[in-house]
């Protein structure tokens, strides 16, 4: 005869891996499942199951993401050294592509607007820096989205924040 500890044992394990199994993915995000290493999809919102010892669970929030870009030098074309910072807004459009194309959506959609803003910012002279602003928004906003498309991330609008120059400049 089998002792009731080792029932009860036995039940607390099936249970914990029954609790397991379950996944609640809220409206706003998406739960990509790999089983056994291998992409079977992104699933939800709602109430699935997944076998836990063969699948894998990864969450992708589908909200708007606000992303500060920290101040950058920047050199622009007539030579004027700068400082410049921008927050980008974007959102993943694609789950799947988010996971398995790129390592860390987040850190690259950063890196690629700091470089980015370095690049556009040195095409333009100092004037048009400060009169186009919008103009360079969406010109960085194009660049960027084409960039990040292929990780399934959907850049919705940069905007330049500040503009600082040089305390010579400022009193010219």
């Amino acid at each position: 005869m089998i002792p009731i500890s080792a029932i009860v044992v036995l039940i607390l394990i099936l249970l914990v891996i029954l609790a397991s199994a379950i996944k609640i993915v809220r409206e706003y995000e998406r739960g990509v499942i790999f089983r056994l290493g291998r992409l079977l999809g992104a699933k939800g919102p709602g109430l699935f199951f997944i076998l836990p010892i063969f699948d894998n669970m990864v969450r992708i929030d589908l909200r708007e993401h606000v992303l500060d870009v920290p101040s950058q030098e920047a050199i622009t074309a007539d030579n004027v050294p700068i400082r410049v910072n921008a927050v980008v807004y974007f959102r993943v459009m694609n789950p799947e592509d988010a996971v398995v194309r790129i390592q860390n959506y987040m850190l690259a959609t950063s890196q690629m607007a700091q470089t980015t803003l370095r690049s556009v910012i040195g095409e333009v002279e100092l004037d048009e820096v400060l009169r186009e602003r919008e103009k360079i928004n969406r010109r960085l906003q194009t660049i960027l989205d084409e960039r990040t498309d292929e990780w399934g991330v959907k850049v919705t609008a940069v905007e330049i924040k500040d503009v600082e120059i040089p305390q010579g400049m400022q009193q010219a």
